[in-house]
């Protein structure tokens, strides 16, 4: 597959990776100095983390917590900035700890520059980590 050259593509493709359980390839969307922030993230949980680096190790256990099945009602939207897109989701699947059932809605305004993330806003529910078994994050160790 060649590289994705608009923050859709590039967006579209790093679902697929994440359905795919592909962290690393995931993370190397990536810039070096991307930063990814959940505005909604509870006490305990990051708020923000800069750089690559922060990102692979906050995503590095996720596919051990949530097995995701689909993104069903993908929307995204294009803005004034053409690096830049909202995309509105559901992430759906299970959690591996318990097998209960995983149905989250997100919003995300993403930046991407050069072909790769530089900023990720993460507009997710907080009370969806309170399932048990939802923390992948150092918190819930």
């Amino acid at each position: 597959m060649s590289a994705p050259t608009s923050p859709t593509e590039l967006y579209r493709h790093s679902l697929r990776l994440l359905l795919d359980k592909n962290i690393s390839a995931w993370v190397a969307l990536w810039a070096d100095d991307g930063v990814m922030e959940f505005p909604f993230a509870p006490d305990g949980w990051p708020r923000r983390l800069e750089g690559k680096e922060a990102v692979a190790a906050y995503m590095r256990h996720y596919p051990d917590h949530i097995d995701l099945h689909d993104f069903p009602a993908l929307r995204i939207h294009q803005t004034t900035d053409p690096e830049t897109i909202v995309v509105e989701m559901r992430g759906i699947g299970r959690l591996v700890e318990t097998n209960a059932p995983l149905d989250m809605t997100y919003i995300a305004v993403v930046t991407v520059q050069k072909g790769h993330i530089t900023s990720y806003r993460d507009y997710w529910n907080p009370l969806a980590v309170r399932e048990p078994g939802a923390d992948f994050t150092e918190s819930g160790r």
